[in-house]
């Protein structure tokens, strides 16, 4: 047993370092149709993040030169920034939910000449303006493929921008993009409710298959590395309260991505890319509440989808909430928009 179990930390460290900037995403499927997902940003600098809505009927392109992928938003959407120069993460209201975690191991394609392209910046907007579910964009992207482009990560010249994708939808399907040696792999499926950082998915599911072996109330990884809290989250998803109180459910999705969060500030000298968790957000996909909670504010605030105009003619409108998230707000927030220019999407050329 012990052996075993020493040959799963040393896979899980041998796989999982160095570490990069760090992130948990899980979905809950509660009963009667409750579909939640919520995420953990870590960071390793502050960062900017507000809160945007983006009414349908936008105008928009990939940001990634003369063959930018183009379309006009079909559904309005809730989004986080990154930085007021990137989607890092939202819901639509028709209830999809992207998320944009931290992926060391992301190689994009290099240019044919032909393919057309999109920004990473504007990558998990371009499904929540175009698609309902989950099924319907895998379908699309089958269908219509096109390159992503990377950039420098804001503030950090010489260091690319790395990441990959997670959509859910109402009906609880889930989908891991991923791009790995320039291919995008798709991940599509119900069972890929968890996603963290390096190692690739299809890695990170052979380490979780290891520990269902192990029984939860004796043993769990608990380092802050990627492959530790992939299992930790998996593991505590069905181990928290079943419930379709939503307030209940989003209490107990918000319980599992702090446990699978990196404590506030801490610092490891021989890790210097540990990232500390600077806020959390929980998407109600059935009653359209979208949940957030920076970690040095007291408070956790949301946004009911249903209050907000999303028409062709509703402004765009922005939720400012400063650095790190730390302008404090309490309860439902949908009054606190203001009318904003939409920002620019940083372009990749």
């Amino acid at each position: 047993m012990f052996r075993k179990l020493a040959a799963a930390f040393a896979l899980t460290a041998t796989l999982t370092a160095p570490v990069a900037e760090a992130c948990t995403r899980v979905t809950y499927l509660g009963p009667e149709g409750r579909v939640l997902t919520g995420r953990s940003m870590d960071w390793s600098m502050p960062m900017v993040s507000n809160l945007w809505l983006f009414p349908k009927g936008m105008k928009r392109d990939g940001a990634a030169g003369p063959r930018s992928v183009e379309w006009v938003s079909k559904y309005g959407s809730v989004v986080v920034s990154g930085y007021d120069i990137s989607t890092v993460d939202g819901m639509n209201e028709e209830g999809l939910v992207a998320n944009m975690l931290w992926l060391l191991q992301s190689r994009y394609p290099e240019d044919d000449g032909q393919t057309p392209r999109m920004s990473l910046a504007v990558w998990a907007q371009f499904f929540l303006d175009n698609f309902a579910t989950v099924d319907e964009a895998v379908q699309y992207l089958r269908a219509h493929p096109f390159d992503t482009v990377t950039k420098d990560v804001p503030a950090q010249p010489g260091k690319l921008t790395t990441v990959h994708l997670s959509l859910s939808d109402a009906t609880g399907d889930s989908a891991i993009l991923e791009w790995i040696d320039g291919e995008l792999q798709i991940h599509h499926g119900r069972q890929y409710r968890v996603m963290t950082n390096d190692p690739p998915y299809d890695q990170q599911l052979a380490i979780t298959d290891y520990w269902k072996g192990m029984n939860p109330r004796e043993t769990l990884p608990g380092t802050t590395r990627a492959a530790d809290r992939f299992v930790r989250a998996s593991t505590y998803v069905d181990m928290v309260a079943q419930s379709d109180d939503p307030r209940i459910a989003a209490s107990a999705v918000f319980s599992v991505v702090r446990n699978a969060s990196v404590p506030y500030g801490v610092s490891i000298p021989d890790a210097p890319n540990l990232s500390t968790t600077r806020w959390r957000v929980v998407a109600d996909q059935k009653s359209r509440l979208y949940y957030v909670e920076s970690a040095i504010s007291p408070n956790t605030f949301w946004v009911d989808l249903k209050e907000l105009d999303f028409s062709e003619d509703a402004p765009v409108r922005k939720l400012d909430l400063g650095v790190d998230m730390a302008t404090i707000h309490a309860g439902e927030s949908s009054d606190a928009f203001a009318d904003a220019e939409p920002f620019p999407f940083e372009p990749a050329d």
